[in-house]
């Protein structure tokens, strides 16, 4: 999906309307081939339109990709759905009318590449933490070793309550007194 601004200002009175399956998958891979194994077809359902020389797009992207677990790198398949909102515009004199929080874009040429923007939104829609399912653990049990133990906020909070904490410096005062126990 790309488009040359001049293209675009035909689009002044009526928007235009997005409906697409997109086949990015040698660009994406090309670019993002640690993150992304594979991935089905994009479909981009919404709108652009010119207003005030600059180009507004609202889409909705869906589909399917693959990444590696974060754990132990196997595939996981994860679906997306979500929405861009974005302006582009050829001025950086243009950006004064813009809040600092809305996604603004200066194009550096009179070209839009929209393919460009739904690939780096596919990359931030992947989580920081991904689990193929044999790696999901149920909270009632947590993995331990020898010597050690993975344990919940909850389960470490009754664990200190349950224990009493002898100062170390006084910790020998009480072997003078070995016969008697620690409740007298």
């Amino acid at each position: 999906m790309k488009w040359s601004m001049l293209e675009l200002k035909k689009f002044k009175e009526v928007p235009l309307n997005l409906s697409e399956t997109l086949d990015l998958k040698a660009d994406i891979l090309a670019r993002f081939s640690d993150f992304i194994l594979d991935i089905t077809p994009v479909t981009v359902q919404g709108f652009l339109e010119y207003k005030n020389e600059d180009v507004y797009i609202h889409a909705q992207i869906t589909g399917s990709m693959t990444v590696p677990s974060s754990r132990s790198l196997k595939p996981v398949e994860m679906p997306f759905d979500f929405a861009i909102d974005e302006t582009y515009t050829t001025e950086e004199s243009h950006l004064e009318r813009y809040e600092i929080t809305d996604s603004v874009i200066v194009l550096e040429n009179d070209v839009l590449n929209f393919n460009e923007a739904i690939e780096e939104y596919l990359m931030l829609q992947i989580p920081l933490q991904i689990l193929a399912e044999d790696e999901v653990v149920d909270d009632s049990e947590m993995p331990s070793g020898n010597g050690w133990e993975v344990l919940t906020e909850d389960q470490l909070e009754a664990k200190k309550a349950n224990t009493t904490n002898i100062d170390p410096r006084l910790a020998k005062l009480k072997d003078l007194f070995p016969d008697q126990e620690e409740g007298e």
